[in-house]
């Protein structure tokens, strides 16, 4: 297995979680919020796909797919084009709306392809690159790939543990 074979393991596993954390859920289920503090599952999954979204394009030096393929415009959301959710209160949180599951596997799905497509193409050195020198060591492009997919992991994870809250919920 080489490094980009490694990586788009790793991400297809996140599109994994990401598709069986949404899939079946209502609106009202993707906004609940298990206090008035939590993430809900369509914050998380917006969220995690956004910064993949975001890192990505700009390591990779392509156009958001937010942005290029007007997902933006899709979600209609209440933040600016540049929002990936960092710094989020709970009231912003609360502002996400999102009415149909396939909006965010949508969504996932089109950052995951063009994730996949940039992967391809890397090998070990190529993962050396420094991208980011605002660090002291300086961000390489694996750390900077290795800690997206560790964020979104982490996620996808707190997503599905919402969703399994849920599903509990509903068989009681």
């Amino acid at each position: 297995m080489n490094v980009a074979d490694l990586l788009v393991d790793g991400f297809s596993r996140v599109q994994e979680n990401v598709h069986a954390a949404v899939t079946g859920l209502t609106a009202e289920q993707l906004r609940t919020r298990l206090d008035d503090e939590a993430n809900s599952i369509a914050w998380l999954v917006w969220h995690l796909t956004r910064v993949q979204d975001d890192h990505v394009a700009d390591v990779a030096g392509t156009e958001q797919v937010w942005t290029g393929q007007d997902w933006l415009s899709r979600f209609g959301l209440p933040f600016p084009a540049a929002d990936t959710g960092y710094g989020h209160r709970p009231a912003d949180v609360e502002a996400l709306r999102v009415d149909r599951p396939e909006l965010l596997t949508g969504y996932y799905d089109a950052v995951h392809e063009q994730t996949v497509k940039f992967l391809g193409g890397l090998d070990g050195q190529a993962l050396d690159r420094v991208v980011d020198d605002a660090w002291d060591p300086p961000v390489t492009l694996g750390v900077r790939l290795v800690s997206v997919l560790d964020d979104d992991s982490q996620h996808a994870g707190q997503a599905m543990f919402v969703r399994g809250v849920l599903d509990r919920r509903q068989s009681s």
